[in-house]
């Protein structure tokens, strides 16, 4: 099935960019970044970032851009048989435009994987597209939040995401 995601959550006063590969059927059904109630997203960035994880999806958008993080996802559009990023088709993979939302977000100064999936797919259809100067902001892969990330217990990736709020 074709997938799309969603705009960017982003001010012009950005520092931080948080990159999700392409939303799954629950987050797509709420149109909510990372809508799956099992999803550890929210309730994790709202730890680091200091609010209530509880608040209304309006409300924690509100908060992650006051601390000056940005939301977004490498991929546009692809074709995808399921939620798992092992099922978007990858000839059918369409990026966002970086290189127009990074220059319109010129404070953005590092920028944070949730999971492997996004890392992977930013350094193969990306980067090699981006001026130099964009294709330098250093990057860090953070564990996935996601519930088919049971592998690495809640406890550890907390701990990862803690360097958002430290960076």
């Amino acid at each position: 099935m074709h997938v799309e995601s969603f705009p960017p959550i982003a001010t012009a006063k950005a520092e931080k960019l948080i990159l999700g590969s392409m939303p799954g059927k629950a987050s797509l059904q709420a149109h909510q970044y990372y809508g799956h109630p099992r999803n550890n997203f929210w309730p994790i960035i709202a730890t680091v970032l200091g609010f209530p994880a509880d608040l209304p999806y309006a409300s924690r958008c509100h908060e992650l851009s006051e601390s000056r993080v940005a939301l977004w996802d490498v991929m546009k559009a692809c074709f995808r048989s399921g939620s798992l990023d092992s099922d978007i088709v990858e000839s059918s993979v369409v990026t966002n435009d970086f290189s127009c939302f990074l220059r319109a977000h010129p404070a953005i100064r590092i920028i944070y994987f949730n999971g492997a999936k996004a890392e992977q797919s930013y350094q193969r259809y990306v980067l090699p597209q981006l001026p130099e100067d964009l294709a330098s902001i250093p990057a860090v892969r953070l564990p996935s939040t996601s519930p088919a990330n049971a592998s690495i217990p809640y406890s550890a990736k907390l701990e990862s995401w803690r360097r958002i709020a430290a960076d």
